[in-house]
């Protein structure tokens, strides 16, 4: 999961957000089906920052849609997004060592060839290893909220946030975002509503109904039952 930001949005910033991640680690117990992915599916789908730009149709083998997903979780949504889109390529993003170690455990019971995946900080490989306008879409979903007014500064959803991705995305290419904090909606609302480049996809000009492409997790049901509700925004970039 996805928490932080850590984006220098100006000259005299740069000094204190150098130390903030776009997450929190945490301690986990792996299980079987787990360990298994990190041992046998990282080297084949593994990718290391350390590795810098990539050219990922070298990589995929093939020029095709791709997306970069932010903080995919336990990669249960990754997965079924894959296996749906075969003619599409996926490159997630997360820190959460055991979720990674399903992702990939997943990825290799199901024999998916289009998924890559980074465990490290997402904004440093959004940054470093991805070329400029070369991605059709930017998944995050459900990212921390840090609901308390002194944490929001943490929020991943800045302005400096939003210029790197429209940095990383082709033009016309989407920022899918998804939350279920009704404020954090209305955060990421204003800050992309002033964000240069991009125009929002809701015919409201607010959330856009909850796209078929992405999947319903179990969290969101869970929330559903609880009477919680998720609200979707899609920018694209025009410029």
């Amino acid at each position: 999961m996805i928490e932080e930001q850590g984006l220098p949005a100006a000259a005299d910033e740069t000094r204190h957000h150098r130390t903030i991640k776009s997450f929190v680690m945490r301690a986990g117990r792996m299980t079987e089906g787990q360990q298994r992915g990190l041992d046998q599916g990282w080297p084949k789908y593994g990718l290391e920052l350390a590795d810098g730009l990539r050219d990922f149709d070298a990589l995929f083998g093939r020029s095709a849609p791709r997306t970069f997903e932010i903080g995919f979780g336990m990669g249960h949504a990754t997965l079924e997004m894959a296996a749906n889109a075969p003619d599409q390529d996926f490159i997630g993003v997360e820190v959460h060592r055991p979720g990674v170690g399903a992702l990939l455990n997943g990825a290799l019971s199901q024999g998916l060839t289009n998924i890559r995946v980074y465990s490290c900080d997402a904004l440093e490989v959004l940054r470093d290893c991805i070329a400029d306008a070369s991605l059709d879409r930017v998944l995050l979903f459900f990212p921390d909220p840090w609901h308390k007014s002194r944490h929001h500064k943490r929020r991943i959803v800045q302005p400096a946030f939003a210029e790197l991705v429209r940095q990383k995305l082709k033009v016309g290419g989407v920022l899918h975002m998804a939350t279920d904090w009704e404020h954090y909606a209305e955060h990421m609302l204003e800050v992309m509503n002033a964000a240069p480049g991009y125009r929002n996809l809701a015919e409201d000009g607010r959330f856009v109904p909850r796209p078929d492409e992405r999947p319903v997790t179990k969290f969101e049901r869970r929330g559903e039952r609880l009477g919680h509700g998720v609200w979707d925004l899609k920018f694209q970039r025009i410029d």
